[in-house]
């Protein structure tokens, strides 16, 4: 998957669509950016062009698009860092930067996660 970096506008769509469990139509994105005072035909702009990124999917309902993530939140980032990691000619240093950045915490998950086998 080649995801493409996202805007403030943009991430903002996708943090409504990954609120919900169920596609939705540009009305019912409009409306949970009410707090904006975005144009509808701007939402709509926006969720047009996530589509064609392919970050979003589109199905047709009637006569009203429905949109849903292409990937999770999670799958999305994962896919972002993994897409940073090929930006260096050291893959094994910058991991090691990185690793050295997180907290305590992020760590421990980090280690959970390589002694379980876990991958994509």
């Amino acid at each position: 998957m080649d995801v493409a970096r996202l805007g403030e506008l943009e991430r903002a769509v996708m943090d409504v669509l990954w609120a919900h469990d169920e596609p939705l139509s540009v009305r019912a994105v409009h409306a949970a950016l009410s707090d904006r005072d975005l144009a509808y035909t701007t939402v709509m702009t926006v969720l047009t062009r996530l589509a064609n990124k392919n970050v979003v999917r589109r199905e047709r309902e009637g006569r009203a698009w429905l949109y849903a993530p292409a990937a999770s939140r999670e799958e999305y980032v994962a896919e972002l860092m993994l897409q940073a990691l090929e930006l260096t000619g050291d893959r094994g240093s910058a991991l090691v930067r990185f690793a050295q950045s997180v907290s305590t915490d992020e760590a421990d998950a980090l280690r959970q996660a390589l002694e379980r086998g876990e991958s994509t």
